[in-house]
């Protein structure tokens, strides 16, 4: 039997992460703003989410994962936005893309969304829009165009975002 070192092991572990990122980074589309916003069609808890089915809103579409810490503190964002512009026209959309839905399904226990949640096990759509790590949002325009991406979350974030949510819920039709 072969012992391996741990230098060995802290190889591998880099090596595993490095190509764990790398399935994320293909940018199979252009997402500059202004380009149009790739549709997908997903399992989701209220049933099938096709983002094709939200024309004339502003979507908020948000890529995590239920060991991304910067994703729970998201959600209480997510939430707080759903909430106060929904009426307005604003819908979110947040893509699972845990392996295990069940891994999912018990993070959405502890901390609940309050808006549509859809499910990539396979990882295709990240890949649809180049998204290089968690979490990752893009806000769609009324006109189903990407206005803006954005990598990551922390406090800071949160009234940049908003005002970007807010312009583009004001911007012409």
């Amino acid at each position: 039997m072969t012992m391996i070192n741990s230098q060995q092991k802290k190889i591998a572990l880099l090596l595993l992460a490095l190509l764990f990122c790398m399935s994320f980074s293909a940018n199979i589309y252009a997402l500059e703003p202004g380009s149009k916003a790739p549709d997908f069609e997903l399992p989701g808890a209220p049933g099938t989410v096709k983002l094709s089915s939200t024309a004339g809103s502003v979507v908020y579409v948000d890529f995590w994962a239920s060991w991304c810490g910067p994703c729970r503190q998201s959600f209480s964002w997510m939430n707080a936005m759903q909430e106060k512009y929904r009426s307005q026209g604003l819908q979110i959309i947040g893509v699972n893309l845990d392996a295990k839905n069940e891994d999912a399904k018990k993070f959405l226990t502890q901390i609940p969304a309050a808006f549509t949640v859809a499910f990539d096990s396979k990882g295709v759509t990240p890949k649809n829009y180049g998204v290089k790590g968690m979490p990752t949002s893009f806000l769609v325009g009324r006109d189903g165009k990407i206005v803006f991406q954005h990598l990551g979350f922390k406090e800071a974030d949160r009234e940049n975002l908003e005002k970007q949510i807010k312009a583009a819920l004001e911007a012409k039709k």
